[in-house]
């Protein structure tokens, strides 16, 4: 790995980490809604003139079917569930079970590209199941069955997000497909955006949505499109697993979060579940952009 490929790892990997950190703080003031508002709509208007730059920002918009499936996927489902999921549980928690999603890309390539269950991606799945087990069989802290259930919806969105560019958008511009899919998903939140909009704004709140637009969006898919150019899909996808430890982190010492061997326990598994499952045996016979999807 050249040391741009370095820097260019470390820091998605960072960047991919924080936002479950910033959610958290986000919704302790703004109802999740407006939160994944404010995300998408501010991170549309930054990356408009680069996608005016490129094709055009109707280039993203050619298959528009596929588009807004893709949307729901990748954005607009995920980013309300994780919001909605951490007004109940802990950031760290929500970066750990969204760390299932290399795990859940890997089965969805066996399934759509009727694969044999390999070795690999069974060691992935038993690994990833028994660190969501010990997360929530062992922890002290009781946990909710319905935020997990949308933590696993959004992993699961996050899975095939990716693997619907690869099969239905391969032939459109990257950065017009974001660019188009975050209008789209401010249109949907926009007609609930009344009924939630804050009576008030709080700086650390107000920041933290700000940041998640610009530097955890659009900042973040810039170093995306360049780490891919410069190592390939396949690679790129290792940034999968530091993100979870970035999240752990930041949500023990910045928001003095609980840390407990279940949670120590259940990061080891899940990115060691992650490793195997992506492992390049494991998905050497999938299309690279596919790979891609453990981003």
């Amino acid at each position: 790995m050249s040391r741009k490929a370095l820097v260019l790892f470390l820091a998605l990997g960072v960047i991919w980490g924080v936002p479950y950190l910033l959610i958290r703080i986000a919704v302790a003031d703004y109802h999740p809604l407006i939160v994944a508002f404010g995300r998408a709509a501010i991170g549309a208007l930054v990356l408009l003139p680069f996608a005016l730059r490129g094709k055009g920002i109707m280039a993203g918009f050619r298959k528009p079917g596929w588009l807004l499936l893709f949307t729901f996927a990748e954005i607009s489902g995920p980013w309300f569930l994780i919001g909605f999921a951490e007004t109940r549980v802990t950031s760290s928690l929500a970066g750990l079970i969204i760390a299932l999603t290399p795990i859940l890309a890997a089965l969805l390539g066996v399934v759509l590209s009727q694969e044999r269950l390999g070795a690999g991606r069974l060691i992935g799945l038993a690994l990833g199941l028994a660190g969501v087990a010990a997360l929530l069989g062992f922890d002290e802290q009781p946990v909710e069955l319905w935020p997990v259930l949308a933590l696993a919806a959004s992993a699961f969105g996050y899975a095939l997000g990716p693997i619907i560019v690869a099969r239905k958008l391969a032939d459109t511009d990257d950065g017009a497909v974001v660019v188009a899919s975050l209008i789209v998903a401010s249109v949907l939140y926009l007609p609930f955006v009344p009924a939630y909009w804050p009576a008030r704004f709080p700086l650390d709140a107000s920041l933290a949505v700000v940041t998640l637009a610009i530097i955890c969006t659009a900042l973040a898919f810039q170093l995306l499109f360049a780490l891919i150019a410069e190592v390939g899909a396949s690679r790129a996808t290792v940034i999968a697993y530091l993100n979870p430890a970035v999240a752990v982190l930041l949500g023990v010492v910045v928001l003095d979060e609980p840390f407990s061997l279940a949670l120590l326990a259940g990061f080891a598994l899940i990115v060691a579940g992650s490793y195997f499952s992506t492992a390049r045996k494991s998905v050497e016979a999938q299309p690279e952009e596919i790979r891609a999807a453990a981003e």
